[in-house]
């Protein structure tokens, strides 16, 4: 099968053959938004041996560990945790302060590269393939992800993208549906959830991706984690 046929299936289809191909070391890389959430409900509804993990940046929101701890609650799963190295943020804070990454984007990526990047390698090191919740309509950044397909900053690595085409109306229509607890921070209008220094509520109208880096161009909120080097 070629990776373009693959832009055909539906997302349950596309677990349905990546989970017996690679099982446990298949994994989803969850933030716990809704479109994770909604990941977590489909694989345990097939019972699969997927490795949920999580990369704790030291700087979540509360609602975010309440969330995890829902689905864990949820679906009985292991929720792997991936910390920055202790040494690089003290180092970071200590020379450049608790808010440097407000200060130009080079030092954003600096933070970013050290709580994000730096445990997201070591997560990836365990697995042959791994899969976000990531979606076109989400920003101008993700306009042209595939559905599956080599992670071109790790080409040994498979990387899917299951809900690529879903729309916001998708995820909130199967959320509903399917009774997936969702973070509380969504109803106060976060569609977008990531550190809680970075991260801020919308206002109608804005882009959904406006509330992350929001002293930021729109074409430079990225953290590094789904963009090719």
């Amino acid at each position: 099968m070629k990776w373009i046929d693959f832009e055909a299936k539906s997302a349950e289809e596309i677990l349905a053959w990546a989970v017996p191909k690679f099982g446990s070391r298949l994994g989803l890389a969850s933030s716990f938004g809704m479109e994770d959430m909604v990941l977590i409900d489909m694989i345990s509804k097939m019972n699969a041996p997927v490795t949920v993990f999580t990369l704790d940046t030291g700087r979540l929101h509360e609602e975010t560990y309440a969330t995890m701890e829902k689905a864990r609650s949820r679906y009985g799963i292991e929720i792997k945790s991936y910390f920055p190295k202790s040494a690089d943020v003290e180092t970071l804070v200590s020379t450049k302060g608790f808010y440097s990454f407000r200060e130009s984007i080079e030092n954003r990526k600096e933070c970013c590269a050290i709580r994000k990047m730096e445990p997201l390698s070591r997560a990836l090191s365990e697995l042959d393939a791994w899969m976000t919740g990531l979606r076109r309509e989400q920003s101008v950044t993700r306009t042209d992800i595939p559905k599956a397909g080599p992670d071109l900053n790790n080409l040994h690595l498979v990387k899917l993208n299951p809900l690529a085409d879903w729309t916001e109306d998708q995820v909130k229509a199967y959320i509903e549906k399917h009774e997936v607890p969702v973070n509380p921070l969504h109803q106060r209008n976060f569609p977008s959830i990531g550190c809680a220094p970075c991260t801020r509520a919308i206002e109608p109208g804005e882009d959904i991706r406006s509330g992350r880096w929001w002293w930021e161009n729109p074409e430079h909120k990225e953290c590094g984690l789904h963009r090719p080097k």
